[in-house]
């Protein structure tokens, strides 16, 4: 049921795409800032109370509406659950500014790849080369589709029904919203909301990295994810991100990373990967890569429902 549920999920979305922000973004940003509102006093502890009170109860939610359908006809607990993974996942949340980078490098339109890059990133962009933009965004790229469909996918097939793909999405949305503050900014409200998301990503983001590994170069990606990972630090991206980038540079045979001039400053960045200069082509690579760790998946997922199936 996994595997038709996922499937299910990818051709609809194919067809029309989850206005993410209107359907998801916004909804949780009000409930976020509501529980902040309600518990927030300056500890930590009110953190912890605002998040169990979040993700747990939208867990319990959709694993309450789940078991409930499933008494009704297990039929109607799988379109739940495909409502729930369209409403999590999906390669169309971030894929649409890569496509247009990827059109506007072909069309050697460099303004207007930077101009959609900075959008994406939310951070000027006009002081980068063909190379640094193409760089960029297969960083990018790579960490939306780890979070946006690899973490997903992982904690939906461990959890039961739709519990797991809640957890991930509305974990990652408040290590976000909340985590991403220093200490004087209220930065104690937000630490467990980010630690806490550290632990739940901690499985995924191996398993992204080792899908990667797998359809791409084997032997550097596993190099590369032993000797740089852990140079990568903690960013926009994501807190142990340099994971999924180490292996996915690797993979493709690529460097990442490495110092640009960003705002008229120098960031100062770990190298990423082996290889060659970043380029449109590596984009293209990259959208391959992801699509192959993904068959990879629903392909592990197949043989988990056979072998199911014939112990039955």
């Amino acid at each position: 049921m996994a595997l038709f549920s996922l499937i299910a999920v990818l051709l609809i979305e194919q067809i029309r795409p989850l206005p993410y922000r209107l359907v998801v973004h916004q909804p949780l940003t009000r409930l976020a800032r509501f529980l902040e509102g309600l518990f927030n006093a300056g500890e930590a502890a009110h953190g912890l109370i605002a998040w169990l009170v979040a993700v747990g109860g939208l867990v319990l939610v959709a694993g309450g509406v789940d078991a409930a359908l499933y008494a009704v006809n297990p039929l109607l607990a799988w379109l739940w659950t495909v409502v729930i993974l369209y409403l999590t996942m999906g390669f169309r949340q971030f894929s649409h500014y890569y496509t247009d980078i990827q059109l506007a490098l072909r069309m050697d339109d460099l303004p207007h790849a930077r101009k959609l890059l900075g959008e994406w990133r939310g951070r000027p962009a006009d002081q980068l080369s063909s190379s640094e933009i193409a760089r960029l965004a297969i960083e990018e790229a790579l960490s939306a589709a780890h979070r946006h469909v690899f973490g997903v996918l992982v904690c939906f097939v461990l959890l039961p029904g739709p519990c797991g793909a809640v957890l991930y999405r509305v974990a990652a949305f408040l290590a976000d919203q909340w985590g991403r503050r220093s200490d004087d900014d209220d930065g104690s409200f937000g630490r467990f909301s980010q630690q806490a998301f550290a632990l739940i990503d901690w499985l995924p983001l191996r398993l992204t990295a080792a899908g990667f590994a797998i359809v791409g170069n084997f032997e550097d990606a596993v190099y590369c994810w032993r000797t740089q990972a852990d140079k990568w630090p903690d960013s926009h991206l994501g807190s142990g991100i340099g994971i999924v980038l180490a292996s996915g540079a690797g993979a493709l045979g690529v460097r990442l990373g490495m110092p640009l001039v960003e705002a008229g400053e120098i960031a100062d960045r770990a190298e990423m990967g082996t290889g060659d200069e970043a380029d449109v082509d590596f984009m293209q690579s990259a959208v391959g890569l992801v699509w192959r760790a993904l068959l990879l998946w629903l392909l592990l997922l197949l043989l988990l429902g056979l072998a199911s199936l014939i112990g039955a």
